[in-house]
């Protein structure tokens, strides 16, 4: 998961950082109002996917430590493993995590709105351009984190892995490999 999370983050940073390089063309050419400039056009578009990008990256996040934490605290259960330090570490992550994830959520919604709001001549555009610089910035902060975190929960399943050949061994059972390989035959 790392490496698609890096992947996807790289990415989606790509597409944020190319949505504000645009708006900012968008806005020395004045092309909000004109006809004959398609320039204010792509940077809603960009900005359009780059929001809905963004709330799929951080929604896989949350997707992904619901689905190990339960995985962990499952197996923890089966194999009678103590909650620490393994489903502890997890369920803590999970809460380190998740505000971070829906602050990076949040925010490039708040510039998508305010957005609309400039063209709508509504709002002055620095509240938007503000946004958008803080919509960098925070999901700049909130990849090196969920990066990190989710770097440490493979780390924690590896162990559960290990913890259960360990208690299969100490039962006469096969490890997981083996037993899988014993079901493909």
């Amino acid at each position: 998961m790392s490496r698609i999370l890096a992947r996807l983050a790289a990415f989606n940073f790509f597409v944020l950082l190319l949505t504000y390089g645009v708006g900012w063309l968008s806005w020395s050419r004045g092309s909000v109002g004109r006809n004959d400039d398609s320039t204010y056009m792509v940077h809603f578009l960009l900005g359009l996917f780059a929001v809905l990008l963004t709330l799929g990256v951080h929604c896989l996040i949350f997707i992904y430590f619901l689905g190990t934490g339960r995985w962990v605290k499952e197996v923890a259960i089966a194999y009678r493993l103590p909650d620490a330090p393994l489903p502890k570490l997890t369920r803590d992550l999970k809460r380190r995590t998740f505000p971070v994830a829906l602050t990076a959520m949040l925010v490039p919604i708040a510039a998508a709105a305010a957005g609309a709001a400039v063209q709508r001549q509504e709002w002055s555009w620095l509240t938007h351009a503000g946004l958008a610089l803080a919509t960098l910035l925070v999901n700049l902060w909130a990849f090196v984190v969920e990066f990190r975190n989710v770097t440490i929960n493979a780390g924690v399943i590896d162990e559960v892995m290990r913890e259960v050949d360990r208690i299969r061994l100490a039962h006469g059972l096969p490890s997981n490999a083996d037993a899988i390989e014993r079901e493909q035959v």
